[in-house]
């Protein structure tokens, strides 16, 4: 079943429902029929049956002229004892009682009906009434009867008729059920069509959407939302692999020029020297490239791997005062670091370093003045915050600072990759935390990580 056409399902579900419900219907049709027929045969014997009560009772016990009142064909009279003695009977039914001794006994307490499968002198069923009745101050038993053929034919052609016309109408049903379920799904398959044609090289087409606002068109909707953003993240690539061979090209271009011009024009030991110094230099700078593009590619797949434990923050700030303390200073310019109050996180202590560390390094890079560094508790979260005093970013860059491969050389100074931004939003992601960027109300650029506390 699951392996079919939503098409085809639709139209055996239907189909099947249909079934269930003309037969249910043709059932009670039947039934109700049938109990129509009965009470109308029952009401024609009770009639009947009243009739030949008051002419037995005026009689004396005698039918007179029983062919006045019943049709010898369809109807029967007798005129029985309580002890089943017949007194008087239409001519086919002189031979004997039709009635039985319990239902002799049945018929005294009062009036009773019922069924013979035959009577002599009648073709099929017949149904009976009895009912007491007196005659010059003597009990009798009025017995009426009536074929049931008529009954047995009227059902047979009802039936028949159900038996043909449910099919029928199942059939006409189920073809219309597959109609509309055809048109129903002929968006689905214009959609279809229209994906099976989406390219890379053409990702900004889409969907057509239904005229009608349900649920397919809601669908389409979704799907379109899908395929902008996997435009935007088509793009994104695009632009990452663009930018990515750029940063690459340059390096290795010198790289290629020194060992070149160490070849051609290196004559003496220490010139050789100096060539090869360049070189790892320029190596050096595509290994840490490399890295950061690994951490990128493995943030983006979710496959960062983190080695969890509590850190102290006061650790992670004295690491960088370590690391680039003396750097700043002999750069004419201020680090201060400060106290952490004890403050612990949960994280990989290596990635935070990382993260920190390009926080700073972006701040000596792109700012001036005094660097500072400081830790801030705020509810369930903690905040490192490195700000600087320099030019501070331009407004309309603030918002994608932390894009890949994203400068603003024109409100601050100095080289990188664009990288180091985006290496930190990665690690503070990996870390159930975010990232965030600012200006300073005087002057300067405020750039923070917060993480879990």
């Amino acid at each position: 079943m699951s392996r079919l056409p939503i098409r085809l399902r639709i139209t055996l579900v239907f189909a099947t429902a249909m079934a269930v419900v003309l037969g249910a219907l043709g059932l009670f049709i039947y039934l109700r029929y049938e109990h129509q027929l009965n009470e109308t045969i029952d009401q024609g014997l009770q009639n009947r049956g009243g009739d030949l009560a008051a002419l037995v009772a005026r009689s004396g016990g005698g039918l007179r002229d029983p062919g006045a009142d019943i049709d010898r064909e369809e109807s029967f009279a007798q005129v029985l004892t309580p002890s089943g003695e017949i007194v008087d009977a239409t001519p086919e039914l002189t031979e004997g009682p039709l009635l039985t001794e319990g239902e002799l006994e049945r018929a005294e307490r009062g009036e009773s009906f019922f069924d013979r499968p035959s009577v002599p002198g009648l073709e099929g069923e017949a149904r009976l009434l009895a009912r007491p009745s007196a005659a010059d101050g003597r009990e009798m038993i009025v017995l009426v009867g009536a074929s049931v053929d008529d009954r047995e034919e009227s059902l047979a052609d009802l039936l028949a008729i159900l038996l043909i016309g449910g099919p029928v109408a199942l059939l006409l049903a189920s073809l219309a059920g597959y109609a509309v379920a055809g048109t129903a799904l002929r968006p689905v398959e214009t959609m279809r069509r229209r994906a099976a044609e989406i390219k890379a090289s053409e990702p900004d087409q889409r969907l057509p959407l239904p005229d009608s606002e349900d649920e397919l068109r809601r669908l389409g909707e979704t799907l379109n939302e899908m395929l902008d953003r996997l435009e935007a993240a088509l793009a994104r690539e695009r632009a990452f692999v663009d930018d990515a061979s750029h940063e690459l090209r340059t390096p290795l271009a010198l790289h290629k020029t020194e060992l070149e011009l160490a070849l051609r024009y290196g004559q003496t030991a220490d010139e050789l020297r100096a060539a090869v110094s360049s070189a790892v230099v320029e190596v050096d700078r595509l290994i840490a490239l490399a890295e950061d593009l690994l951490v990128l590619a493995r943030s983006e797949q979710g496959k960062l791997a983190l080695d969890l434990k509590r850190v102290g923050v006061g650790d992670l700030l004295g690491e960088v005062r370590h690391r680039f303390g003396d750097r700043i200073t002999e750069a004419g310019r201020e680090l201060v670091v400060e106290p952490a109050d004890g403050l612990r996180v949960e994280g990989d202590r290596i990635r935070l370093e990382q993260a920190l560390a390009n926080l700073v390094d972006n701040a000596f890079r792109h700012g001036d003045g005094r660097i500072t560094v400081r830790a801030v508790q705020l509810g369930g979260a903690v905040e490192l915050h490195v700000t600087d005093r320099g030019p501070g970013f331009p407004p309309e860059f603030v918002d994608r600072a932390f894009e890949r491969f994203s400068r603003a050389d024109s409100g601050r100074t100095g080289g990188g990759t664009g990288l180091g931004l985006a290496i930190v939003e990665a690690i503070a992601h990996a870390h159930r935390g975010n990232a965030g960027a600012s200006n300073r109300e005087g002057g300067g650029a405020d750039v923070w990580i917060r993480l879990p506390a």
